[in-house]
């Protein structure tokens, strides 16, 4: 039988694990860097990361089952400060691990209501998840792509979850504190 959930999963895992690794290589910047203008979507690494979160944060929020918190939604999107932002977005990262581990095959096709304040839109849970994955592996491909133009080298972010991955992801593993086992069930 097919686990459909392992997918998802993986997915979230690998998310919090390229996060954190995105967030250590940018804490190596000069803050004068990570807020300089740059050509790209949101204009600077901070707003790109800020970008980032405030998405997670929102779809976490439907995903949960919770109506729309724009204070919530406005802080990250204004955080001035990595070291917070860093924080906040292992919060959240964490709390879509949980979210997705707490799944049952049934509740993926689910429908969600997402509260957009001036309508809401309903979504199954899988296809909000799909996009939710997407949407932070893009942002974070243009946060890669400006390191390039920094002191900085940009971090490997693709080396998580095949087993063969296994040393380049040591690190990061031991900084999350998870074990293989955890990451290849």
């Amino acid at each position: 039988m097919t686990d459909s959930l392992r997918i998802f999963r993986k997915l979230a895992q690998a998310n919090l694990l390229a996060n954190a690794r995105l967030h250590r290589a940018c804490a190596a910047l000069d803050p004068a860097e990570l807020t300089a203008a740059r050509p790209s979507f949101f204009g600077s690494i901070q707003k790109t990361l800020n970008h980032i979160l405030m998405v997670d944060r929102f779809y976490l929020n439907a995903l949960l089952g919770r109506p729309l918190d724009t204070a919530w939604l406005d802080a990250a999107d204004s955080c001035p400060d990595l070291p917070t932002l860093a924080a906040w977005q292992t919060d959240s990262d964490r709390a879509l691990l949980a979210h997705v581990e707490s799944l049952t095959p049934d509740a993926l096709v689910e429908i969600v209501a997402i509260d957009r304040a001036a309508r809401v839109q309903h979504d199954r849970r899988d296809d909000i998840l799909s996009h939710l994955f997407q949407h932070q592996t893009h942002h974070r491909g243009q946060v890669h792509g400006m390191l390039s133009a920094t002191p900085v080298k940009p971090p490997q972010l693709d080396e998580f979850i095949v087993g063969d991955d296994h040393p380049a992801r040591a690190e990061d593993m031991h900084l999350v504190g998870w074990s293989e086992a955890e990451l290849m069930r």
